[in-house]
């Protein structure tokens, strides 16, 4: 699928067009962000727990950007992540990145302070991957680089093989589905959605721990 100057135009239109209605109507989006509340409750430290599992989140989730790229609310991403990791009878503890938007970086930050070495890492737009503190930052355990592939069913099991590397064990990868079409499709959006969370970066800053409520 090629994509053309014009067909760019249109995507990029409707992406802003889109981020536009998110603005005027934050007070709507929030909510629909899914009904999760994100307070943050000082700088995030070293864990010491070693049944815990550790999620970064990208600069923007669940505040300026409140779901995925294929719209699914941010709140039952997380969600299912979190019943995945205590399915497998851990804890999840959330941190903000702040100092970049870069999805290992995210992950990599939270395995280094996870108790168990164990973290995943969650940009806004819906790519994950499941990170080792003692792993080069571009290497990682297992990445789900498609967003607008990624459903909720994958985000739950995503959530338990994290749980199982920190339980020691070595499970076998998340299965994730392929579209080549995917790409071209989303190049446009997706792009526009990084920029969006990179405009939230702030460099220097440290990971800071969020207490996580549903309603």
């Amino acid at each position: 699928m090629a994509i053309n100057e014009q067909m760019l135009k249109s995507i990029i239109e409707d992406v802003l067009k889109e981020m536009t209605g998110a603005t005027s109507a934050s007070a709507p989006a929030a909510s629909a962000a899914g009904a999760v509340k994100l307070t943050p409750i000082g700088e995030a430290k070293q864990g010491l727990a070693s049944d815990e599992v550790v999620i970064g989140l990208a600069p923007a989730f669940a505040e300026s950007q409140t779901v995925t790229i294929t719209g699914i609310p941010h709140d039952k991403v997380l969600k299912e992540i979190i019943a995945g990791i205590e399915e497998e009878g851990l804890k999840a503890r959330v941190i903000k990145i702040y100092r970049s938007s870069d999805v290992a970086v995210c992950g990599h930050t939270a395995a280094k302070l996870s108790g168990s070495g164990i973290g995943i890492g969650l940009q806004s737009k819906g790519t994950s991957l499941i990170h080792q503190k003692d792993l080069p930052q571009l290497s990682n355990l297992e990445l789900f680089s498609q967003a607008p592939l990624i459903d909720l069913e994958t985000y739950r099991a995503i959530g338990k093989n994290a749980a199982k590397y920190a339980k020691g064990e070595s499970p076998a990868p998340v299965p994730v589905r392929n579209d080549q079409m995917a790409r071209p499709a989303y190049q446009a959006k997706a792009a526009l959605l990084h920029i969006k969370e990179t405009e939230h970066v702030e460099a220097g800053k440290k990971a800071v721990e969020q207490q996580v409520s549903f309603v």
